[in-house]
């Protein structure tokens, strides 16, 4: 049973403001709050104090996170966003929102015993903080994933709505913090952009394919070391789907022969694992012409999301049915002895690679950068190169295949893969407090408008040590490896036929 809200308590929880129509709205929200007390409804005393409490300091929605991340493909960025958008929108609303508006919580004298939490908050009521947590999880996941963002939401509402019902909040502060963490939510798009919903564009050459029901002709090479196929059932998963298809499982070491075999012998080449196996894989599928089936196992697989494969289930699909295009790959030397699909890189962007993507997985994409290239500018010494006959000291030098986006040196995902492009991004270590500019530039989210970081679109890019003396690392895919004191970056003349969906 509720209990009768006494009326009398009604103006004296109204606090001293000015204006007619702020304090009307104050005295609604009063209202509502009182009509919300006493309604009726038994049943959900004993569901919304407890879920109200399992909200307490983001656990809920920790919890909704880490079962998120367990899946695979956009899921488990989803989980990341939410949890970033959290991150930015529970300081704001629990100390500068709270301090600036110092709204007392709501009288309690007439919220039902078995409503009422155990332990009552003692902080200030708007906004609210609950609330605010709630309405950033629930959009920062359907921004990513809009069919699991409804299922959230309505977790989210159920929260907000638990605020009023346990007598903790005015229905104005939940609503205040809606607004704020939907808002907040939204401000990730800014340093972190969501990926399109089409894949990259490539050139459709299905013709050239042959459809393979049950992956007749197909050997499929698994690297049982890379990411998520070392933790997977790939292999069993591949030949339930695919049973005249050739998979073999081997150890990192043994990868490359197995592929070279298949390229040999076989009408078109498969691999499971990361975007380094996927590298290996389609130099050997350009080398020998034949269409490759990519098989996302990799921890963040760049390309398979690039090109519109999230999971296996997508590259069986485009088998089965022959579906393929054919996309640009980047070369390093005239010869083309190395390839890249995503990115070459050289000075410290190759540690700061391997920085970022240990932390991406859990801390999203640009704290992961931020952290990642903070780290690589205090070990560091810039590089004494020459860039297209420009004598130049650098930080750091990136080379994307093909346009990325964002601007700023958190390239996340590319539209064309056939704009015979490359996107090429510096950091300079000769601006006068290079290092500290830099640093500020980074932290503020500003990097695509410093004055030390240089972008632009070009068909190739040559590179050469100034003193000619030594060798460069250069990073391909994330794989560094060793290349000649003077170097040119540009497309490959071929193109890779890979399997894919119909867009």
């Amino acid at each position: 049973m509720s209990a009768a809200f006494p009326r009398h308590l009604a103006p004296s929880h109204l606090p001293q403001v000015r204006g007619h129509k702020r304090r009307r709205l104050l005295h609604k929200d009063l209202e509502l709050f009182q009509w919300v007390s006493n309604t009726r409804t038994p049943w959900l005393d004993s569901i919304l104090p407890p879920l109200s409490r399992s909200a307490d300091h983001g656990l809920l929605w920790a919890g909704a996170a880490a079962a998120l991340a367990l899946t695979r493909g956009q899921r488990r960025r989803a989980a990341v966003r939410g949890l970033l958008s959290i991150a930015i929108a529970s300081p704001l609303a629990n100390i500068p929102a709270k301090l600036s508006v110092r709204r007392s919580r709501p009288p309690i004298e007439g919220v039902a015993l078995a409503r009422r939490l155990h332990r009552q908050p003692s902080t200030l009521s708007f906004p609210s903080g609950h609330s605010t947590s709630a309405a950033a999880f629930a959009v920062g996941v359907a921004l990513e994933t809009p069919r699991v963002g409804a299922a959230v939401g309505v977790l989210a509402g159920a929260v907000a709505y638990s605020r009023v019902y346990t007598g903790v909040h005015y229905p104005g502060d939940v609503a205040a913090g809606i607004l704020l963490g939907t808002g907040c939510a939204l401000l990730t798009t800014r340093t972190w952009p969501r990926r399109p919903g089409k894949p990259a564009k490539g050139r459709s050459v299905s013709h050239l394919v042959d459809a393979m029901p049950e992956g007749e002709g197909l050997v499929v090479v698994v690297n049982k070391a890379s990411g998520k196929a070392s933790r997977g059932t790939y292999a069993e998963d591949i030949r339930a789907a695919l049973p005249r298809a050739d998979v073999q499982e081997r150890e990192p070491q043994d990868v490359t022969e197995a592929l070279q075999e298949a390229g040999r012998t076989a009408p078109a080449i498969g691999v499971v694992g990361g975007d380094g196996t996927v590298n290996v894989a389609a130099s050997i599928a350009l080398e020998t012409g034949k269409p490759l089936a990519v098989f996302p196992g990799g921890t963040l697989d760049h390309f398979a999301q690039d090109i519109g494969i999230c999971d296996s289930a997508d590259t069986i699909a485009a088998v089965r049915a022959g579906t393929a295009a054919a996309v640009d790959i980047g070369r390093i030397g005239e010869r083309g002895d190395q390839i890249f699909l995503n990115t070459a890189s050289i000075g410290g962007y190759p540690e700061l690679v391997a920085t970022r993507e240990r932390l991406e997985e859990y801390l999203g994409k640009w704290p992961s950068v931020a952290i990642a290239t903070l780290r690589v500018l205090r070990r560091g010494n810039p590089l004494e190169l020459v860039v297209d006959g420009r004598r130049r000291r650098l930080w750091l030098l990136f080379a994307g295949n093909g346009s990325y986006a964002p601007s700023g040196f958190a390239p996340t995902y590319r539209t064309d893969l056939t704009d015979g492009l490359l996107d090429i991004r510096m950091i300079d270590a000769d601006a006068p407090l290079g290092r500290t500019r830099l640093t500020a530039a980074v932290l503020s989210g500003r990097l695509g408008r410093s004055r030390v970081y240089e972008q632009r679109l070009a068909p190739q890019l040559t590179l050469s040590r100034a003193d000619g003396t030594h060798d460069l690392a250069i990073a391909l895919d994330g794989e560094v490896t060793e290349a000649l004191p003077e170097l040119v970056i540009a497309k490959h003349p071929k193109r890779l036929l890979v399997f894919r969906p119909e867009n």
